[in-house]
């Protein structure tokens, strides 16, 4: 077994299990004083030894680590001399793992100086930081993740420093020289050649590190001499790590919005006024700010860390997408000295330096979108999350964490609040503030008391409403009016591509992924066929691939056949289209929206990363082209997610002078969600869908987790899900727990990336109790490594597909 090959003993590291995450907002985890508690060892074979070998134990340094690849541990290892006085819980460490040659990485968690072991342990190799990459804050929230969202804790330790920062990327080793007037006394010095003694005399002089660069420069000599020097002892060396010199950043400060002034209103004033009341009680509070679009909640975040920066602390702001970066970044950077960014489109090297600026403590604000969480801010006051409702705040890869749950537990830690904005806040946090889990602020007016724009529903299912296109006869009008008027147009259609189905006319064969069970995608752009699941790519084929049938016919819409709609029926209009095809290059967002801002771009079309946040006065009209595109997923979230997006992108127009308006087509105008949408009442939506969800006990009023088992084989993939199902089935009842389990079955995607798939929806009245159950159900479960078959815990899903 690896357990006795390496000498070491498992530990379970995950807090206790309970109740204290029924919900997102609770205040429980993990607090400061609990580090102790989440290293708590539940060995499964000998829980209590014997006292007479506690005493015989030998006394020694332990060190707990975890490891990001399988077996993830963790194991103790005993703590050389050398580095007694160095190593810390957040360090990483290499050392010898089983049978595997040279050493492995792995994350320190745990430090006991005065250990006991039953165990001859094995000594930790190199102790590979200076300085821990995680101070004890984030290695208690590390240790909480991993327990809630069961994930092994060296993958979230992984996710938590960047790739770059464990790299050192955009850094290079330097070896600095120093002259010690003991060792080059006036004789000694005497004795050189003339160019050693100039040498010499310069760094004595100096009294201060150089590299052989800077004394070369200063002397006027190669660095040979240096060398002579270094190698008859006379000068000593040392070897530094640091980011090289003349870093550049790759955007610009903002999107080219025009700085706005203006007095708070009632309401933005009154919010700020208990925002600023909790960041100086300097206790946990999660505060909800429900204002409709424009009413200047960014103003009242940009007002609130202001007051936080007068106690030298720190903020972080969470938003959704890139496209938002630009233009926050600007509204900050023009009220603070030292704003930070994070975001995946920066180079290693870039996302380093960020990353060492705000560790420094020299940065007063860190924005990004959810890995931002994770910042290092040394003196963090407050953490706001903008658009927090949005579904990209979930991470879709292990570990499955949403920044909102994880925003709240570090505050938790910390004793700092958390801000959540919104128009269109989730169900989750809108119930919070109803049981009193967070405390609602509200802003139910626009700045400048400016009307909501009007929404009018055009029905697609009337035929005299359509024209021959994606395009609506009132839509058209409108935007001609629009563009007649010199105003700017978005149009959202939530499908990228040309074509979403290729398929013959004459066989029925559909163009589908060879991986997975959905059709490919037409591409104009490079007359390619992809995969949006997987990015398998072909050629987009001229004829039939089953019956070589000529006249193959591309169906659906998606944005590039939009675009082309657009611009055949507005020839003199300037069009630009936003979507992941599009916005691919590093500052490829800021391009567009400084274009679009200086009214450079008529119609800007794109999905939904056009339909939040961004703040355009020109903007006179919105076109939502296809309202129903997510409407009628099998998800209990489908009609949220419906009602946010078209409230969001309506609420990109009206924010002027000149007012707005928003045309939405849609098959289903009679849907709830759709016709709160188009009166603006969040609230009425909410209380609604609460009820009907409350039917069934899904989130907010319940607690649910999904596991997904997907394999190469079918039949195996299917028996392997029933017998994981019926553990979770056995547990339940063993701990006579109150969980409702849905499946095995097949997911409306059944197979992806060449696996086939099954899955199981686990439900809860609280959280506590379903994470206890899933976790001791798989706590020894093995799948064979012949069967090839996977399984992953999503705590909290956001998506059901």
């Amino acid at each position: 077994m690896l357990t006795d090959a390496c000498n070491h003993a498992p530990h379970d590291t995950s807090p206790p299990s309970g109740n204290a995450m029924t919900h997102d907002f609770d205040h429980d985890p993990p607090h400061r004083n609990r580090g102790d508690d989440a290293s708590r060892q539940v060995d499964l074979f000998d829980k209590s030894p014997p006292p007479w070998e506690l005493v015989a134990a030998e006394e020694t340094a332990i060190a707990r680590v975890v490891f990001s690849q399988s077996p993830h541990g963790p194991y103790d290892y005993a703590i050389p001399d050398a580095i007694r006085s160095h190593i810390q819980p957040g360090s990483r460490v290499r050392v010898p793992l089983g049978r595997r040659r040279g050493g492995t990485m792995g994350w320190c968690i745990h430090v006991d100086m005065a250990g006991k072991s039953r165990h001859k342990l094995r000594e930790i190799s190199e102790l590979l930081d200076e300085e821990p990459l995680c101070d004890p804050a984030l290695v208690r929230l590390v240790l909480w993740i991993a327990h809630y969202y069961q994930a092994p804790a060296g993958q979230v330790f992984d996710t938590l420093i960047p790739s770059s920062v464990r790299s050192s990327a955009g850094t290079k080793q330097k070896t600095y020289f120093r002259a010690d007037p003991k060792d080059l006394t006036e004789e000694i010095v005497a004795g050189l050649s003339p160019k050693q003694q100039a040498v010499a005399r310069m760094l004595l002089a100096a009294n201060a590190p150089m590299t052989a660069a800077q004394i070369s420069i200063q002397v006027g000599c190669t660095e040979d001499p240096i060398r002579r020097l270094h190698k008859k002892g006379l000068l000593s060396s040392e070897r530094r790590r640091e980011q090289n010199s003349g870093m550049t950043t790759r955007w610009q400060i903002n999107d080219g919005e025009a700085e706005k002034t203006h007095h708070l209103t009632d309401s933005q004033s009154d919010a700020l006024k208990q925002i600023n009341q909790a960041v100086e009680s300097e206790k946990t509070k999660v505060m909800l700010l429900h204002g409709v679009t424009g009413s200047g909640k960014t103003e009242v975040y940009i007002r609130a860390i202001e007051h936080l920066v007068k106690f030298g602390r720190g903020a972080i702001v969470l938003v959704p997408e890139i496209s938002l970066t630009p233009q926050t970044r600007g509204r900050f950077e023009r009220r603070f000295d030292s704003v930070a960014v994070l975001h995946s489109q920066m180079t290693p090297a870039e996302r380093h330096f960020q990353w060492q600026r705000i560790r420094s403590g020299e940065v007063q604000v860190v924005i990004g979108p959810r890995s931002a969480v994770f910042a290092p801010l040394p003196k963090l006051g407050l953490i706001i999350i903008d658009e927090e409702h949005d579904g990209s705040f979930k991470q879709d890869t292990q570990p499955r964490y949403h920044a909102r749950k994880v925003a709240i537990a570090r505050a938790n830690s910390l004793g700092i609040p958390v801000l959540l904005g919104s128009a269109t806040p989730s169900l989750e946090s809108w119930h919070a503030t109803r049981t009193g889990h967070a405390e609602r602020l509200s802003l139910p007016d626009r700045v400048r008391d400016r009307a909501m724009p009007d929404v009018q529903l055009v029905d697609m299912r009337i035929k005299d409403d359509r024209t021959v296109g994606a395009i609506s006869r009132p839509l058209h009008q409108a935007v001609q009016e629009t563009i007649h008027e010199n105003g700017q147009c978005i149009l959202l259609l939530n499908r990228r591509g040309f074509a979403t189905t290729i398929q013959c006319p004459s066989c029925g064969h559909v163009v589908a992924c060879p991986d997975c069970d959905m059709p490919l995608t037409h591409h104009r752009d490079g007359g390619k066929a992809m995969c949006h699941y997987c990015d398998f790519c072909i050629a987009t084929p001229p004829w039939c691939p089953a019956c070589r049938f000529d006249g193959i016919r591309y169906g659906g819409l998606g944005t590039q056949k939009l675009e082309v709609e657009v611009k055949a029926r507005f020839p003199n209009a300037n069009v630009a289209r936003m979507d992941s095809d599009t916005m691919r290059r590093p500052g490829s967002h800021q391009k567009v929206l400084s274009a679009f801002r200086s009214g450079k771009i008529d119609i800007l079309l794109g999905t939904q990363m056009i339909a939040k946040g961004l703040d355009f006065p020109n903007v006179l009209l919105v076109g939502v082209i296809n309202a129903d595109s997510a409407l009628h997923f099998p998800d209990f979230r489908a009609a949220e997610r419906t009602f946010q997006l078209v409230t969001q992108v309506a609420g990109r127009t009206g924010r002027g002078d000149r007012g707005g308006r928003v045309i939405v087509q849609t098959y289903s105008p009679e849907h709830p969600a759709i016709q709160a949408a188009s009166r603006h009442d969040y609230i009425g939506f909410a209380e609604d869908e609460l009820v009907n969800r409350k039917k069934y006990n899904y989130p907010p009023w319940g607690s649910v987790a999904r596991i997904i088992i997907r394999g190469t084989e079918e039949e195996t993939t299917e028996r392997i899900a029933e017998e994981l199902v019926g553990r979770i089935e056995a547990t339940r009842d063993l701990l006579k727990h109150e969980i409702r389990i849905l499946g095995p079955a097949p997911p409306p995607i059944a197979r992806l990336r060449g696996k086939f798939r099954f899955h199981a929806l686990l439900q809860c009245p609280e959280s506590g109790p379903l994470g206890e159950t899933i976790r001791r159900a798989c706590q020894d479960f093995r799948i064979p490594e012949k069967d090839d078959v996977q399984y992953v815990v999503d705590i909290d899903p956001m998506d059901m597909l």
